[in-house]
């Protein structure tokens, strides 16, 4: 299967908005404001950028350009309508780069809107629930198989046609359907609910959807955080999971032009998450155990970890695409169910790396 590269960007602004096509008692029809967040992914055809390797940067530049009309300001006076979907509009139309594929935008850090060409909305919400667990079906002396309690995440998501709409789904409908969920889950022991008995985050994922699709039908995804690096998803046929990882690197752009600060060695803060798709094992309720995927990368991640890129991949460049092929190249072999890389060399900035289904994008 054919790898596939997206560069992603992105970049924040304050603003102040009113949503007036909301009812007059909604909290967003009154004159409020956000921390948004803006990101793009983009399929770049390649002497875009000023240099091979200076993509992330050249992208990243383009969109803090873009909104930077957006920044303190008030919307209204640039967005006839300034929901997210409008706004994710108003920054597709002016955006100058090619092979745009999403638009997201984030008004809260707990809820936004990816639009791709099509005008579907790929809406999503986040949840927050406290419980405990023990997997029964664990291998003997895994920690797993001790009661103990996580800090959950939930993440919706859910896909709509808006064909210009100015908003999709509101994400007070979700609010009003998780409710009851949450009641259920909040503060509880999850295997003393039925059909949770062996609560992995896949089984959690599918429980969460078979209450929620008959009733949402727009239902895309479901998303479940185990901890705060590791979680799995959910779309009604397939599993798919994803472990987090940073790396502290040194990198040398050997391919960036005379007296570019970039070609200097420095360093980034990598983030790196590793997403498997693998069928569900029925009596371990995973498709692949968390820890084993930490396990088999930690070799990889030694060679990478707290190293100078630019040395130990020999004569390949250093910058963010590059390394994403090459932690393919080191990991597909031992890990065989990974079937796509994300890559940041700072927040929502680098770039996705996919030779499967794409899945869903994860907040940043």
């Amino acid at each position: 299967m054919s790898d596939h590269l997206l560069y992603v960007a992105a970049s924040g602004f304050e603003s102040s908005c009113q949503v007036s096509c909301l009812p007059a008692q909604h909290r967003a029809a009154r004159l409020h404001g956000h921390s948004f967040w803006s990101e793009v992914r983009a399929s770049l055809p390649p002497g875009w950028a000023p240099f091979p390797g200076g993509e992330v940067d050249a992208l990243r530049e383009a969109l803090q350009f873009c909104v930077e009309p957006l920044d303190y300001r008030h919307l209204n006076d640039l967005i006839d309508m300034p929901t997210d979907e409008n706004i994710a509009r108003w920054i597709r139309q002016r955006i100058s780069a090619p092979g745009i594929q999403t638009v997201g935008i984030q008004s809260t850090i707990h809820s936004g809107v990816d639009l791709d060409p099509e005008q579907h909305a790929h809406v999503w919400r986040r949840y927050l629930f406290q419980s405990a667990h023990q997997l029964p079906n664990v291998p003997a002396g895994h920690k797993c198989g001790r009661m103990h309690g996580h800090g959950f995440e939930v993440i919706i998501h859910a896909n709509q046609d808006v064909s210009g709409r100015n908003l999709s789904i509101d994400y007070d409908h979700l609010d009003e359907l998780w409710a009851p969920i949450h009641a259920e889950l909040h503060l509880a022991c999850l295997n003393d609910i039925p059909g949770l008995e062996n609560p992995t985050s896949e089984v959690i994922s599918a429980w969460i959807w078979d209450r929620l699709k008959p009733q949402l039908p727009e239902l895309s995804w479901v998303t479940v955080y185990e901890t705060a690096s590791c979680g799995a998803h959910y779309d009604g046929h397939h599993y798919r999971i994803w472990k987090e990882l940073t790396l502290d690197s040194a990198v040398q752009l050997k391919r960036a032009p005379q007296r570019d600060p970039r070609r200097r060695i420095h360093g980034h803060t990598f983030t790196l998450r590793l997403h498997v798709h693998a069928p569900l094992d029925r009596v371990r309720g995973w498709t692949v155990d968390f820890g084993d995927v930490k396990t088999v990368f930690d070799p990889i991640f030694k060679q990478l970890d707290h190293h100078p890129l630019h040395e130990v991949m020999g004569d390949k460049d250093a910058d963010t695409a590059s390394i994403a092929r090459y932690v393919k190249h080191l990991a597909q072999s031992d890990l065989p169910e990974l079937d796509r890389i994300d890559l940041n060399e700072t927040r929502g900035c680098g770039v996705i790396l996919h030779w499967g289904e794409l899945g869903p994008a994860l907040p940043i």
